[in-house]
């Protein structure tokens, strides 16, 4: 369990020799406790106090990182029940699952590598593939992780019964860190080895906690340090129980035995192919680690993409998109400039207006702190010098022929002191509403 404040001073040396740059060490111990300092700082610290400060100090839910060619998908390292006490860190990587009997399954792999779509400015793309030992060869297996290597960099989850396969499979990833599906009651032991010997993550699967809990901590024992759980529920209730107890032990009660992600397969809890994408959000939501589809089509995959991404971004921080000046179908020298905050979804909503239009024109986007344009006007963060800066910042004077600057009419209070600030320019008050802004540029070209 975290420690407090306090409870870390008394483990530390308590010099105050300020070699971890903060001028006590009671000042360091609370810097500790809010995760804003690292324990390596102090370079006094006793064996003794490290070794019970480190272990006070992991995280609840353990990071678990799957690589390929340096492409990762990270799971883990959670610390609150909910979005809103603080944040969700790592964003539940999602894989489809794709099966060795696939004749096509190269061409497939690379058609869902090849799936991104630009949201907001953020480019979300699927994190992985799940390769099933199907045919149950495990030479099969084999050539459908070496063809899945050979089209795509993606992260991998092995799914298969035996050690065999995996040994032979494992020999083709060709240095990728992957997930091994899974260790159960029965072949624990022989998985646990495998793992190891290969470095990957593990997946442990067994019907209820106790059982699970069980099962990690032999694993655990075995040497296996990244494990990933698989609670044995499929359905929308049983998955979601056992989701937010496990969740629940883990971040309330420290249970170490259960702090680990969470593997979910909402194609096997569903009646039909139409369900497995509502399943999956509820996954995504509470409380999955990584998520395997079934069934991909970018339709799907965008919805729960752009889902996951709503839920995973930090409350505390606005998405928002670089300050600057950007051009709109190919603006002239006499194009207007229109103005707002570079709060993203301000952003898109003028652009994707505009450009729908074929209207060109100049965006000259201020640094609001990633705000929107009311919020961030009545916070003092868009104001006549903010706008003026941006206009002398961008050198947008260089490359038109007509001083003219379109503020948003929510913020039309502001056109005097634009005025002042910028002297010789012509300020226009536009609509509220991104929606008519074409109308507007179209009555005043």
């Amino acid at each position: 369990m975290a420690l407090t404040g306090l409870q870390i001073y008394k483990l530390l040396p308590q010099t105050n020799c300020k070699q971890c740059a903060f001028p006590t060490c009671l000042a360091f111990a609370m810097k500790l406790a809010a995760k804003q300092a690292e324990l390596a700082a102090c370079p006094f610290v006793s064996e003794a106090s490290k070794a019970q400060l480190e272990a006070a100090s992991q995280p609840p839910v353990r990071l678990i990182t799957l690589s390929t060619d340096g492409r990762k998908a990270v799971a883990g390292n959670e610390i609150v029940m909910f979005r809103h006490e603080k944040t969700f860190y790592n964003r539940a990587p999602v894989f489809v699952r794709l099966k060795d009997t696939q004749v096509d399954i190269a061409a497939k792999a690379k058609e869902i590598n090849e799936f991104a779509v630009d949201y907001v400015g953020i480019k979300l793309h699927i994190d992985g593939l799940a390769i099933e030992n199907a045919s149950g060869d495990a030479g099969k297996f084999a050539a459908a992780v070496e063809a899945v290597r050979g089209a795509t960099n993606f992260p991998l989850i092995l799914v298969a019964k035996d050690t065999a396969a995996f040994e032979v499979a494992l020999a083709k990833v060709n240095g990728a860190v992957p997930m091994l599906y899974c260790a159960d009651e029965s072949n624990w032991q022989a998985m646990a080895e495998v793992a190891k010997k290969f470095k990957a993550s593990l997946a442990v699967k067994a019907n209820g906690l106790e059982a699970l809990a069980a099962l990690t901590d032999k694993v655990k024992a075995a040497g296996v340090e990244d494990i990933v759980l698989d609670p044995g529920a499929r359905g929308f209730l049983d998955t979601l129980t056992l989701a937010t107890q496990i969740r629940r032990l883990a971040i309330k009660k420290n249970f170490r035995p259960l702090g680990y992600p969470i593997i979910t397969f909402p194609g096997e809890g569903v009646s039909s192919a139409d369900e497995e994408p509502v399943l999956a959000a509820q996954h995504i939501g509470k409380y999955a680690g990584f998520v395997v589809l079934d069934n991909f089509t970018p339709a799907l995959a965008y919805a729960l993409l752009v889902l996951r991404q709503n839920i995973y971004t930090d409350p505390q921080k606005p998405i928002q998109v670089q300050p600057g000046l950007y051009e709109i179908n190919a603006p002239k020298p006499e194009s207007p400039i229109l103005v707002t905050t570079n709060f993203s979804i301000t952003y898109f909503s003028i652009s994707n207006e505009v450009e729908g239009a074929g209207l060109p024109a100049w965006l000259l986007v201020a640094d609001a702190e990633g705000m929107s344009v009311l919020t961030a006007w009545a916070a003092g963060k868009f104001d006549a010098d903010r706008i003026a800066k941006a206009v002398k910042t961008t050198g947008v004077e260089s490359k038109i022929s007509r001083k003219r600057i379109v503020l948003p009419g929510a913020v039309a209070v502001l056109m005097g002191e634009v005025e002042e600030a910028l002297a010789g320019w012509q300020i226009e008050v536009g609509p509220r509403e991104a929606v008519d802004v074409p109308a507007y540029l179209k009555l005043k070209p």
